[in-house]
């Protein structure tokens, strides 16, 4: 017999749902402070239907538009639990845009602003981890 929508699920569930390895869900549990299944006796994973949602965002946001751990971090601390949900939500059609995440963009064409000195610390750190993780996907794709 198949769950109902709003049933709990075991991080077996969860993963196949998700389509992540049960390590990779106890290992985002750690990076990401928004992803607390509840834990019964025995030290127990179930999983609400929210917390799937945002599961799924994680692993979209990661995989498919590729992000990093600090990325994901970064969205959820300047956007909010609420907007990270909806990139879950397959009916919600959000994707992630850089140039939407940065104030310094212009709104016409996109562009960033050339000017460094007025930018913010904290989103020269974000590109910084930006253009890392590229790199280190540049290298693995070049070292295979």
């Amino acid at each position: 017999m198949a769950k109902g929508p709003n049933a709990f699920r075991t991080i077996s569930e969860a993963a196949e749902d998700i389509g992540t390895p049960q390590h990779v869900l106890r290992f985002w549990e750690t990076k990401f402070s928004f992803v607390s299944p509840l834990k019964r006796a025995g030290g127990r994973r179930f999983y609400r239907p929210q917390d799937i949602v945002l599961l799924k965002a994680v692993r979209r946001l990661l995989h498919d538009e590729g992000l990093t751990i600090k990325g994901v971090q970064r969205l959820h601390r300047e956007q909010g639990v609420q907007k990270l949900a909806a990139y879950g939500d397959p009916e919600a059609g959000a994707s992630y845009s850089p140039a939407a995440m940065d104030p310094a963009a212009d709104a016409t064409t996109g562009n960033h602003s050339p000017s460094l000195t007025t930018a913010n610390p904290v989103q020269l750190q974000t590109v910084l981890a930006e253009i890392e993780g590229a790199r280190m996907r540049l290298e693995a794709v070049l070292a295979s």
